[in-house]
């Protein structure tokens, strides 16, 4: 009784400073909704966080209750009628500005976190290791400070804002090489290279002069268009190749040259984080005309030659390699058997030399399966099992075996495919393999064609001439989205959900590019790479699966550069989902149209065309003025 009677004004001063704290952390609640929660009619206008959102962000990167599952689970409610619109928030945390360069399946820390037993020498940790739904940095990734909207190309191609990618040891660790130089506020890209200091483009015409190319042009009258530049540094070789009507999948992993990629996508070059590590690449079979590396520092005879037979599966029947390496030209002995033992590997694969010069040789994959058939039994590598598919590609440990043409690639003496710009609208011979027929085809090309020109047309004067440069198409099918932005000075990554047809192979035919992904995780790429996102039904496909449509779109707007649009194309209950959600998000509605006139079949379907507004923290803003 006694003690009940002393515990007792401590009690009440417990609770009345419980009370008081939850009556501030109300009005600043109120507060965060009134910056945050309101529209503003600028797509320019610049929004502001506060570092009490931005601690909230933290708290959430090592949340260890189930708050974020919870968010999840209503969200996926939100959209189909239940009417719970008390739990759309008016803002999402912002990430702490240490991760404005997250890579949520490309984290470093979440190795390290997880105790991932990875094998190192095989290049696992380079490889996706995707968060657990617990883990998710289920935050907004604020920009870096100072950020600027992108310099618009061709003017990118030479130059970048340095504030947006503050990371210079590059230029200091490749001054030699002329890959990036600091000049004041920018940073400025000569063309240089690990071999080829004097330009991308003196090296380029010269790998068309040993090829004995016809005017000195690598696109060989269109009949090379698709490369992958294998280790490709800031992707100058890329780069110079756009000029070529040529266009590279410039291919990097995150490693100790960390922002390299980053570099790439910020200049509006197409590049891609990956590795040649255990898992197959992204890319189906017979996709590319030439593979290239440039003192990539790539180990080419491990495990057998697996990694070169992965070149090989992606090699189009008679595509070429172009090796630059001081094996293919040093005189010490460790190069020498290097060189020898090369050689023979790939003498084992049926490569011949095309051509030899200097510090570069290039090799050229055979057009049938002959040789094959005549090399001895037991001859390494062997050949793939013919029940392999070889456009399996996610998730898929790479084989060390030779990948052989199939009966039609045998039998043409090659893939069969127009040259370039003509087989962009020419039905590519593997529709075949999807029972699609030329008419299908051409169909989905004149449908797209019209469906593009309305895109524009809702978007009217909200999007200049030059605003876009990096597109992705996140459900990309046979790729006529991006063959009717053509006349457009764009590239496009078209990507094919991997739970679908696999058809990005006719993507690869037609003489474009992309990867396959599964768009229940993060993409492989950095924040604020895309200037356009089109999304057809994709959010409804994931919805499907179980995945949270929320999760996605936090995603999107880490894909997507400040300023920068999306389309969405999707069912009623989907568009009505996000519009829920872009106070939060920081977007903007610009249009909507109804999009049965595209199509009889879409009658259902809704386009909805939103923009990202370009906010900072508090933190990021001091550091501008």
């Amino acid at each position: 009784m006694s003690r009940g009677r002393s515990d007792g004004p401590p009690k009440q001063r417990v609770v009345a400073y419980i009370c008081g704290v939850a009556i501030f952390l109300g009005f600043l609640y109120v507060y965060r909704g009134s910056i945050f929660g309101s529209q503003n009619g600028s797509s320019s206008a610049l929004e502001y966080g506060s570092k009490s959102l931005k601690r909230l962000g933290a708290s959430y990167l090592g949340a260890d209750d189930d708050s974020d599952n919870k968010q999840v689970d209503s969200s996926s409610r939100i959209g189909q009628g239940d009417g719970e619109d008390d739990i759309v928030p008016k803002s999402f945390p912002v990430c702490d500005d240490s991760h404005s360069e997250l890579i949520p399946c490309l984290d470093r820390h979440l190795i390290y976190q997880m105790r991932l037993k990875l094998d190192l020498s095989l290049m696992e940790h380079y490889e996706r290791h995707c968060p657990p739904p617990e883990r998710r940095f289920n935050c907004l990734i604020p920009p870096p400070a100072g950020y600027k909207v992108p310099i618009k190309w061709p003017q990118s191609r030479d130059e970048v804002w340095k504030v947006n990618i503050p990371h210079t040891h590059l230029a200091h660790e490749k001054s030699d090489q002329n890959w990036m130089i600091v000049k004041g506020e920018k940073i400025v890209f000569p063309g240089g290279g690990t071999h080829f200091h004097y330009g991308a483009d003196k090296y380029i015409a010269s790998i068309a002069n040993m090829l004995n190319f016809s005017q000195h042009n690598l696109n060989n009258e269109g009949r090379l268009r698709t490369v992958l530049d294998v280790g490709c540094g800031v992707a100058s070789f890329g780069a110079y190749l756009l000029s070529s009507d040529i266009i590279a999948m410039s291919l990097a992993p995150n490693d100790v040259h960390q922002n390299q990629i980053q570099f790439a996508l910020e200049r509006g070059i197409p590049a891609y984080l990956g590795v040649l590590g255990t898992k197959r690449l992204p890319y189906p079979s017979r996709s590319f005309e030439l593979a290239h590396c440039s003192r990539c520092r790539i180990d080419w005879l491990q495990r057998d030659g697996i990694l070169l037979l992965e070149l090989d599966r992606l090699l189009r029947p008679g595509g070429y390699f172009a090796y630059s390496s001081p094996e293919a030209y040093a005189q010490d002995e460790e190069d020498r058997r290097i060189w020898r033992e090369m050689s023979a590997l790939v003498g084992r694969m049926c490569w011949r030399i095309a051509a030899k010069k200097d510090q570069t040789v290039i090799w050229q994959k055979p057009l049938t399966n002959e040789c094959y058939m005549e090399r001895e039994p037991g001859t390494r590598p062997p050949l793939c099992q013919s029940d392999e598919d070889p456009d399996a590609v996610w998730g898929v440990n790479m084989e060390a075996c030779i990948t052989p043409y199939s009966d039609h690639d045998n039998r043409v003496k090659g893939s069969g495919l127009a040259p370039w710009p003509m087989r962009l609208t020419t039905p590519p011979p593997r529709l075949a393999d999807f029972g699609y027929s030329n008419e299908i085809f051409e169909k989905d090309t004149e449908l797209w064609q019209g469906r593009v020109e309305n895109y524009w047309n809702l978007v009217g004067p909200k999007m200049s001439p030059n605003a876009v440069r990096n597109v992705m198409d996140m459900k990309a099918n046979m790729g006529s989205f991006a063959a009717a932005l053509r006349g457009k000075d764009v590239w496009v990554m078209n990507v094919v959900p991997r739970d679908g047809p696999n058809t990005l192979k006719l993507v690869y035919d037609r003489g474009l590019i992309g990867s396959i992904h599964d768009w229940c995780e993060a993409y492989s790429t950095y924040p604020r790479t895309y200037d356009l996102l089109h999304a057809w039904s994709v959010i409804s496909d994931i919805e499907k699966r179980g995945c949270s449509p929320v999760d996605l779109l936090i995603e999107m707007d880490r894909l997507l550069r400040p300023t920068g649009f999306i389309f969405i194309r999707d069912k009623q209950h989907v568009i009505d989902l996000v519009k829920k959600y872009l106070t939060a998000l920081h977007w903007e509605a610009v249009a909507t149209a109804d999009a049965g006139s595209d199509s009889d079949q879409d009658a259902n379907e809704v386009v909805f065309v939103v923009q990202k507004k370009l906010w900072l923290t508090t933190e990021s803003f001091r550091n501008t003025e």
